[in-house]
């Protein structure tokens, strides 16, 4: 007897304990993991449920700048949530990289997803509206491109829009529902286009006044244009790698990839959000996809975005005519959904805090296949029924989208809404408080 009254003693006691801990929405528990007392790992669940009555009317919203919001996560180590573990990395290998992008399908879409849902609301998505400023003309080589002038292409040259037209393009498109206005020029680089740039910042300043998000896409910049952009009021600047390192070569050599990271540099130290992607499509392994990721990855920060593209093969330019060509074994232009999917997740898993843009190719795409890219992580679009010189679903059909899945546009000029999973307390912080870290 004297056995089993302890015995019931122990299992009150533990069931009492385990009662404690449930009952807990908040955990917290520290470990030294150096000599360093400065040192300290606290893990927490990100926040307890709101009781009913004090559910915000509205949600919560990130700083819209990119840079703020990574200040307010700067003591953040990694987010664990239904058995995943996610964390923002600049020294990622492409190994760890390959091995992601080579996971059973079914099982890098659980990955990616449930990222996605730790670090976004997967119901926000952003609508960019594209504009040719200055379509054809191009003095590059990229094989993949109608407006170059060394291809012979529907693509007849037109010069700078007036600001005026461009404003009113930007309104239709705030009408319609975007929220950031992009305008592209086919030029090499800006050089000493004085007369053309100072109109290009007019365009910024008069998007800009509209309430609107802007961006430019106007080839290679030099630190100080960047900084004019800046202080005209441009949000974020693209400029894309296109493809990895080793396979670049192969599709342009009239700019180096040196010269593409260069600009990318001077933009972001102009405080510039970064737009900055890749085109599949280009005759390239799924090593160079790695490896545009890789590069991607590893940049001093993350860019603010990554738009990935299906290469919409255009007759005249190399790779539109090798993509005719039956007999061609190169797979040019050869990219399916699971393709951009794959794509897609890899990037939300190896950049969480980075916005993934699905881009050009979307009208190849079914509307099913098009949410498996938005389940794989991607939260932006362009809409308007052009990119460019090529074709893009009409702004009707992403609002019928949009409508169908359940999505929401973001706001311009706000920040993207906090993870409901993070608000809900089901997501588990780990942060790192000190100036050191050191792992046993």
């Amino acid at each position: 007897m004297t056995a089993v009254s302890t015995a019931l003693r122990r299992a009150t006691m533990a069931i009492s304990r385990s009662s404690r801990l449930q009952s807990s929405f908040v955990t917290t528990a520290s470990r030294s993991f150096s000599t360093n007392p400065q040192v300290v790992i606290d893990k927490f669940v990100s926040s307890p449920p709101p009781p009913p009555q004090a559910a915000p009317s509205s949600p919560i919203r990130h700083p819209n700048d990119v840079h703020d919001r990574n200040a307010n996560y700067s003591d953040e180590d990694e987010r664990s949530m239904a058995g995943v573990t996610a964390s923002v990395r600049h020294n990622w290998t492409k190994s760890e990289i390959a091995e992601i992008y080579t996971l059973p399908f079914h099982e890098l879409m659980y990955r990616a997803s449930t990222v996605h849902r730790m670090y976004w609301d997967p119901s926000e998505v952003q609508q960019c509206t594209l504009l040719s400023i200055k379509t054809g003309g191009c003095t590059e080589d990229c094989s993949y491109c109608s407006q170059s002038t060394r291809h012979k292409t529907f693509v007849k040259p037109t010069p700078t829009m007036k600001v005026k037209e461009v404003l009113e393009a930007a309104k239709r498109a705030k009408d319609a529902g975007s929220t950031r206005f992009c305008m592209g020029a086919a030029w090499r680089e800006l050089g000493n286009k004085k007369n053309a740039f100072g109109h290009i910042l007019d365009m910024v300043k008069g998007v800009n006044g509209m309430g609107m998000e802007v961006c430019c896409t106007l080839g290679m910049l030099n630190a100080t244009q960047a900084k004019q952009l800046k202080e005209a009021g441009l949000t974020a600047y693209n400029h894309n790698l296109d493809t990895s390192p080793e396979h670049y070569p192969n599709v342009i050599t009239t700019r180096t990839y040196e010269d593409r990271l260069d600009t990318i540099a001077n933009v972001r130290d102009a405080g510039i959000s970064v737009c900055c992607g890749g085109i599949l499509g280009l005759g390239e392994k799924e090593t160079d996809r790695v490896g545009l990721l890789h590069v991607l990855a590893t940049l001093p920060e993350h860019p603010e975005s990554v738009p990935i593209n299906a290469l919409v093969a255009v007759e005249g330019t190399p790779l539109g005519d090798q993509a005719a060509d039956e007999e061609d074994e190169a797979d040019i232009a050869n990219v399916d959904a699971f393709d951009m999917a794959r794509m897609i997740a890899t990037a939300r898993v190896v950049m969480p805090r980075t916005m993934v843009r699905l881009s050009a190719g979307r009208l190849s795409f079914s509307d099913a296949e098009q949410y498996l890219m938005f389940q794989a992580g991607a939260n932006s679009i362009f809409n308007g029924d052009k990119l460019l010189t090529t074709d893009n679903p009409a702004f009707n059909e992403d609002m019928q989208l949009f409508s169908k899945f359940g999505f929401v546009g973001k706001p311009a000029h706000a920040g993207p809404r906090v993870a409901p999973s993070e608000v809900s307390g089901e997501v588990e912080i780990t942060k790192v408080n000190g100036t050191e870290q050191q792992y046993a």
